[in-house]
């Protein structure tokens, strides 16, 4: 779930590394776009789950030096590092139990109950698998964590109010706003 395609878990084996090196943690990866103008977006976080400027500016940084270094991306292509985000995907499991009471949108790779897309709140995790609260329903539906292709925190003011809380605590302490940081990279022929 952290890299879609296999060019996306290739290069999640090269970067976990280089991240954690530097002290954050890859929480999804995605090469994207035509042959034109690719870009090869990664959202990452601090294992406090914090990500500002600076953190993106110095993954960023450490990131495009191992790429540059091991031409393992054809042509042209635009580094983005930025936070996950207020309405963050949720990739690893420990993402669902970190997120327990917020509501979610699931999506499976086949059926469960008749069905492959749910909603609802997170109740946690059960071994390798999330608990999940839907709307009418009286039980929790456990679904394995390997059947989840897309996840991604639903926008609701708990969120919201959440997310104001965090940066407000950010700005007291002086860490800054999250923000993207760009490092363009180019092919062989062009350096």
């Amino acid at each position: 779930m952290r890299g879609k395609t296999p060019e996306d878990r290739r290069l999640l084996e090269l970067l976990d590394p280089v991240a954690e090196s530097v002290g954050y943690e890859i929480v999804r990866l995605r090469m994207m776009g035509g042959a034109a103008r690719r870009t090869l977006q990664i959202m990452a976080e601090r294992p406090d789950g914090e990500m500002n400027v600076d953190d993106c500016a110095t993954l960023s940084r450490a990131i495009g030096d191992v790429l540059d270094a091991a031409d393992v991306i054809n042509g042209d292509y635009v580094l983005e590092v930025s936070s996950p985000g207020i309405d963050r995907p949720l990739t690893r499991l420990k993402d669902f139990e970190a997120w327990e009471g917020y509501e979610a949108k699931l999506e499976l790779d086949r059926l469960a109950d008749g069905r492959k897309r749910f909603r609802g709140i997170l109740a946690g995790i059960e071994e390798d698998a999330v608990c999940i609260d839907l709307e009418g329903e009286e039980d929790t539906t456990v679904i394995p964590f390997d059947w989840i292709t897309e996840a991604k925190l639903s926008l609701t003011d708990e969120l919201l109010k959440r997310g104001a809380e965090q940066r407000e605590q950010r700005l007291a302490r002086g860490a800054g706003d999250e923000d993207d940081d760009e490092h363009p990279n180019h092919s062989d022929e062009d350096a």
